[in-house]
């Protein structure tokens, strides 16, 4: 319209009688845009179809589909669509420009997890113009769905299937597991080679002969995984935060306790406790507790184990094995924790799991070479023996400590783990 205008002003200029031709430019123009409006598809006439995966691991990608059906003849011209995703999901391209095929306006975009948590894949936003290409109309598709990004546990089972497999030699049947636990099985006559301690001697005096009881390995344990979501926690190791290596071996141990017949549940926690399942059993329920981790949140808070240990003390109906996974900086920031902690091994058995701290040991390891380097490697081994002082304090109380590096916490915890079982500790 603005092109047409310098035109007709000459032409009114060198004729006045021709001043019509602006106005009929100018109309002519909103004709054809009202034309391009009228016949571009209406927003109400476009139904969407998608189809959002519920999880995906760290890292993975996957393809999301977007069908518009379109009611009538109507075809969108020079489509395009933008996906809106929350900070842990990023789509690719960035602009998606879908063909028209059968009635049908098809859209892709490839997402990516990009960190552990509850990615939010927001709006769908598309726009077309019409015949003429004059006209844009446009559409926002709320589709407000969240994605549990999760940990790959494909290493997980892995390394469950290969315990399972080196085990497999000495059965897992429970008859094979009979006099290896505390629970009652069954009432025999007494064989030479058998635990004289096992004599049922009410019972030999009531059958004239010696009987013996027999015990087989006790299932249905309850296993809970208190992992702590502070600040701390958040720091990065190695390429990951504390509590993502927390979480990868927290996951290895529950696969393993679900095979065994034991029940799994979560406690997360930070300022406040904020998140708590109760004990699950089943192989079948591993993927729920996979999208617990999930809500496991990187937070910024101080801990707070007072309110913490406490809520989960109340929320234990019967003795449990409770996996704490913490970090702590000296004695009087583990004060409060080592209090709570001795109200809870009262009723419970505690495994207490820390990391070893890689930047604090290379700083005392480091060769000094400035009165700077000095002084850190002081400071580093009085922070490191603050917190074997707070370890011993735990030790005394009967609280069982694992203290490993990163890359072996997943195997230092089960073997931890599995050794309970064996003693029946739990």
């Amino acid at each position: 319209m603005g092109a047409g205008l310098p035109v007709t002003l000459m032409l009114a200029v060198l004729n006045p009688n021709l001043w019509a031709f602006g106005a009929a430019w100018i109309a002519l123009v909103f004709g054809l845009l009202l034309y391009d409006l009228i016949f571009a598809p209406a927003p109400t006439q476009m139904q969407l179809d998608a189809e959002i995966p519920s999880s995906l691991y760290v890292g993975a990608k996957t393809d999301i589909a977007f069908i518009y059906k379109l009611k009538g003849g109507r075809k969108p011209v020079n489509a395009e669509m933008k996906l809106s995703l929350g900070q842990r999901l990023s789509a690719a391209p960035d602009v998606w420009h879908p063909p028209f095929e059968d009635g049908n306006l098809l859209g892709g975009f490839r997402v990516k997890a990009l960190r552990r948590g509850e990615g939010l894949v927001e709006n769908l936003w598309t726009r077309w113009s019409g015949p003429l290409g004059l006209m844009w109309r446009q559409t926002r598709a709320p589709l407000n769905k969240t994605i549990a990004i999760i940990p790959d546990t494909r290493l997980v089972k892995d390394k469950a299937i290969e315990i399972f497999s080196r085990d497999a030699a000495h059965g897992q049947k429970m008859q094979i597991e009979r006099g290896q636990g505390t629970e009652f099985d069954s009432l025999r006559e007494f064989m030479p080679g058998m635990d004289k301690r096992a004599i049922d001697w009410k019972h030999s005096a009531r059958h004239r002969k010696l009987h013996a009881k027999e015990f087989r390995t006790e299932r249905n344990h309850n296993i809970v995984f208190a992992i702590d979501t502070g600040y701390l926690m958040c720091e990065p190791l190695k390429g990951k935060t504390r509590l993502d290596w927390a979480i990868n071996a927290s996951l290895l141990i529950a696969y393993v306790s679900l095979k065994f017949g034991d029940r799994v549940g979560y406690f997360g926690f930070d300022k406040r406790p904020y998140l708590f399942s109760k004990p699950v059993s089943g192989t079948n329920s591993f993927p729920h507790l996979q999208s617990l981790t999930a809500q496991l949140e990187y937070s910024t808070n101080e801990t707070n184990f007072t309110l913490s240990l406490s809520s989960l003390s109340k929320s234990l109906m019967r003795r449990s094995l409770v996996i704490v996974f913490t970090d702590f900086v000296d004695t009087t920031n583990a004060e409060l924790m080592i209090e709570n902690i001795s109200r809870l091994i009262k009723n419970h058995i505690v495994l207490f799991v820390t990391f070893k701290d890689v930047e604090i040991e290379s700083l005392i390891k480091a060769e000094p070479k400035t009165p700077a380097d000095v002084t850190k490697a002081v400071i580093a081994a009085a922070l490191n023996k603050e917190r074997d002082i707070v370890l011993a304090r735990l030790e005394r109380m009967g609280v069982q400590i694992v203290r490993t590096d990163i890359e072996n916490m997943s195997t230092a915890v089960l073997n931890r783990f599995l050794e309970l079982k064996r003693r029946e500790m739990i």
